[in-house]
């Protein structure tokens, strides 16, 4: 496809899904709307199979998501991230809630997969669970996974479950969490005008505001420089350690660190030239699965990916909610933290932000709702996704086809 046809196209998307969602209030979040009219497009053969790959976003995705992670992390202060630890458990709890939720599943429609109902391959319920698990709850690496596992096994079914699972979940939670968000901003709202929270004071963030970078390195091309080299020592880290140290963990923790120096200034991205296009190619990450899904797979499987996100959904909803209300977080807050399961950043920070537009009404109540909300939802989306689901996975894997 004609590569600025297809930037054309990808831009007019994401414009009309910004509208529907400016319009809706983030009722109908921006990632919704943009996954409803990728899918359609993609499955009826409007949209070309090769759309977002000519249109250059998903390349330049893969060498900027680096940067975006290493600003996440200038975005939250230590003491907001020392704070995370009561969200990093309930993040533990929802993958357990997946797994345990989907097992039962399994034990109620456990009478068998029968030989020539998925591609001519009997498998076992446990196969399905296994890999509902490790799709529902992680990211391409838990995906990676269980295909290898499941085509180790000779049961091509199950490997092609756990993609479309990757590709459909967004459809899933991007409104659940978009609603639930909606939800605790209006309780967080209510919470400030209380004044019993506060926007976050910009004392430090004058002090540091342009950080102890060089001038030369405060430019747009300096700054994606410096940032750069964090991602390099991040990637460097992850191979060092064979993985165990994530590219993306690091380079959140990098961005942390250096922001608590002073070295970054606060949301160090913010106001280059570059970040609005980096951001959208990001953003188009998402969609990039839905080019895959096949509307005989899709047709094929419905019945166990129903299955699937109904009752994961509802595991993610009932531990999520038991563990944070034990934590002393509100049960919005805590299902929302569940749900990032489902996608993940950038989701966690694009749904956290509309939420919090959404339901302020000054520039100080949107920064008072984004200032709890945004670092629960961040750390949420590694804790889930980025750790816990790829040591649950890698974990289980291994029972598939046994």
């Amino acid at each position: 496809m004609n590569p600025v046809l297809a930037f054309v196209i990808v831009m007019l998307v994401w414009t009309i899904s910004d509208f529907v969602a400016k319009k809706t209030k983030s009722l109908l979040s921006s990632l919704f709307v943009a996954s409803i009219i990728f899918l359609i497009g993609f499955l009826t053969g409007i949209f070309p199979e090769d759309l977002l790959t000519s249109s250059s976003l998903l390349a330049l995705a893969g060498v900027v998501v680096g940067f975006v992670i290493v600003h996440l992390g200038t975005m939250i202060s230590l003491e907001d991230f020392k704070k995370q630890w009561r969200t990093l458990l309930v993040g533990i709890a929802t993958v357990i809630g997946i797994g345990v939720a989907l097992l039962i599943a399994g034990l109620i429609f456990g009478g068998g997969i029968h030989p020539g109902t998925y591609d001519a391959v009997a498998a076992r319920p446990l196969d399905f669970v296994v890999a509902g698990v490790g799709a529902l709850s992680g990211g391409t690496i838990s995906v990676i996974i269980v295909q290898e596992a499941a085509l180790g096994a000779g049961l091509t079914a199950v490997a092609i479950f756990p993609v479309l699972i990757a590709a459909l979940q967004g459809l899933v939670g991007f409104p659940l969490t978009s609603i639930i968000l909606r939800r605790e901003a209006a309780r967080l709202k209510g919470e400030y005008r209380a004044g019993n929270i506060s926007a976050p004071a910009d004392a430090e963030e004058q002090v540091k505001a342009e950080g102890r970078l060089p001038a030369p390195l405060r430019t747009t091309a300096g700054t994606l420089f410096i940032v750069g080299v964090v991602v390099l020592i991040s990637i460097l880290i992850n191979n060092v350690t064979d993985g165990i140290l994530n590219t993306f963990v690091v380079a959140l923790l990098f961005g942390i660190a250096l922001r608590t120096f002073g070295i970054f200034k606060p949301s160090i991205l913010n106001g280059i030239d570059a970040f609005g296009l980096m951001m959208i190619a990001i953003l188009i990450l998402i969609f990039g699965p839905l080019a895959t899904v096949n509307a005989g797979d899709l047709a094929r499987l419905a019945l166990p990916l129903l299955i699937c996100f109904a009752f994961g959904v509802a595991g993610i909803a009932g531990f999520a909610a038991l563990t944070g209300k034990l934590l002393g977080y509100s049960v919005s807050m805590s299902i929302a933290i569940g749900l990032t399961a489902l996608f993940g950043f950038p989701g966690t920070m694009v749904l956290s932000q509309e939420a919090a537009k959404g339901a302020g009404e000054s520039a100080e109540e949107v920064a008072a709702i984004e200032h709890e909300i945004l670092p629960k939802m961040i750390v949420a989306g590694f804790s889930t996704v980025t750790i816990t689901s790829v040591v649950v996975t890698s974990i289980i894997a291994g029972h598939i086809g046994g």
